[in-house]
């Protein structure tokens, strides 16, 4: 419910359509979930690469650096992470509308968080990218040692560990991050883009 009851939204002359056709690529958000280490940051970033050299318009939207600005008022409560994913989802709907592929790179644990944010963005407009990656693989790459604090009850509520991850029941795109390489990961999500043709352009 908004605070702020006497605003009207302004209609632009220049549309979403008219900026994907100049951009030659539809708009769309690529939802990364799963458990920290199972590579969704890695992987957006890595896609990311490979959309701009095939000059596509694109932007990654990543855990940890959106705390830093647009949530950085925010802990890790159940509600403060539910307003995080709330902020985050309100920003890639601007960002669709300006014609931009936004990848978001976020555990988003909760199939309730993650089925509010496909209601906001537009269930049309979501890729729901599950990076599927045992925990034993996930405590391996953790290089920021925040499992292992979790281990030793250093930290509390953290997902897979002290709190619940929620698998996704029916991912878009299921990737096993633990089983394949990088490369291969990029080059199926890559495909998937063109067959759902998010990408147009004829010089691609």
């Amino acid at each position: 419910m908004t605070k702020s009851p006497n605003v009207v939204f302004h209609k632009a002359s220049v549309t979403r359509y008219h900026r994907e056709i100049l951009n030659g690529h539809r708009s769309i958000n690529l939802w990364f979930t799963g458990l920290s280490g199972s590579g969704k940051s890695t992987l957006a970033h890595a896609i990311e690469e490979r959309l701009h050299l095939m000059r596509c318009r694109t932007y990654v939207f990543d855990g940890d650096n959106v705390r830093h600005g647009l949530c950085g008022d925010l802990g890790f409560s159940r509600e403060d992470r539910s307003e995080n994913l709330r902020r985050v989802a309100e920003m890639v709907r601007l960002f669709i509308d300006a014609g931009i592929i936004a990848l978001t790179a976020f555990i988003s644990p909760l199939r309730e968080d993650r089925q509010r944010i496909k209601e906001i963005i537009g269930p049309e407009d979501v890729i729901e990218i599950y990076c599927n990656c045992p925990l034993e693989i996930c405590e391996q790459r953790d290089v920021k040692g925040m499992y292992k604090k979790a281990r030793a009850g250093e930290i509390e509520n953290y997902t897979g560990i002290s709190a619940p991850y929620e698998p996704p029941e029916k991912a878009d795109i299921e990737i096993l991050t633990g089983h394949y390489s990088i490369d291969k990961c990029v080059e199926t999500i890559i495909r998937e883009l063109f067959k759902r043709r998010v990408i147009f352009r004829a010089d691609y």
